[in-house]
């Protein structure tokens, strides 16, 4: 797994964590309540990897099913989900990379069926502003940890809006993702998520 990767493609097993108090509780269903609002948002992101290295990049959702994240300029690296399906393409090598999307954290963002307070689970961070959700298997380590973070803004969908989210690999490195500029319900094109497939000439 490459480093422009780790951050989206950490897979998550369902688990069950233990009984949450009301406060827990009721930041949960928030968060399962905007992801099943959220249809259509665009983003700025700013990623850093585990050496400390800086990408940025512009990030599309739309639902169902479909997601983009477009590298700076001079980055040959594009991450697109669409199909049921979490495509990696590095233009650099010429290599493509697919595995579903049901098996990436990202999946909860695209299914708004998913029931997140079966696997989640609230971190506290010390400031009431802000809600933080862990989602991780303690039976497979090596599938790693994923945190969602999200500020509490009353203009957003059900008063929540993704800031982004940190993945951790089972040997500690870290990956963070930043969102800034967030747009909720704004047209959005499925012809955002085509990519050029460098195998090959024709256009997925």
């Amino acid at each position: 797994m490459t480093r422009y990767a780790l951050a989206l493609a950490l897979p998550i097993a369902l688990v069950a964590p233990a009984a949450l108090p009301a406060q827990a509780t009721g930041d949960l269903a928030a968060v399962q309540r905007h992801l099943q609002s959220v249809e259509t948002m665009t983003a700025d992101f700013t990623q850093t990897d585990r050496n400390g290295k800086v990408l940025t990049g512009t990030f599309t959702l739309k639902k169902p099913g479909k997601l983009r994240f477009q590298y700076e300029k001079g980055v040959p690296i594009l991450i697109v989900a669409e199909g049921g399906a979490l495509t990696f393409i590095d233009y650099s090598v010429r290599q493509v990379q697919r595995w579903p999307i049901k098996n990436s954290p990202l999946g909860v963002l695209l299914d708004p069926t998913r029931d997140i307070t079966r696997y989640a689970k609230l971190v506290q961070t010390g400031n009431d502003r802000v809600v933080s959700v862990e989602a991780n298997d303690p039976k497979h380590p090596e599938y790693g940890k994923i945190t969602l973070i999200f500020a509490r803004d009353s203009a957003a969908p059900a008063g929540l809006a993704l800031q982004g989210w940190v993945a951790l690999d089972s040997q500690n490195n870290r990956t963070t993702i930043r969102l800034s500029n967030q747009r909720f319900g704004v047209p959005v094109s499925d012809q955002t998520f085509k990519w050029n497939d460098p195998r090959r000439p024709n256009v997925r």
